[in-house]
């Protein structure tokens, strides 16, 4: 029984640092889009390809962390059921 416990807290510790470091990786990239929208918005002579491809990269990041996220949960709730 204490084994099963000591795996359940592992298990909890680990969820809780990914969730704690995902969560500050997408508040940095949050604020480095901040500043690339407020840097275009205030450079008169930035193309407006290069506009299109920065959203359409914020855009494809945003999508590949939502779904990085989602696949890391779905991990967690499988081995989660190892300790039930």
């Amino acid at each position: 029984m204490l084994q099963k416990e000591i795996l359940t807290q592992m298990i909890t510790f680990n969820k809780t640092a990914f969730d704690n470091a995902f969560n500050v990786m997408m508040a940095l990239q949050e604020q480095m889009e901040k500043t690339f929208r407020m840097y275009m918005e205030q450079v008169p002579g930035f193309p407006v390809e290069g506009r299109k491809v920065l959203e359409e990269w914020i855009t494809v990041y945003k999508k590949g962390c939502a779904d990085f996220k989602k696949n890391v949960d779905e991990s967690f709730k499988k081995v989660e059921t190892f300790t039930q």
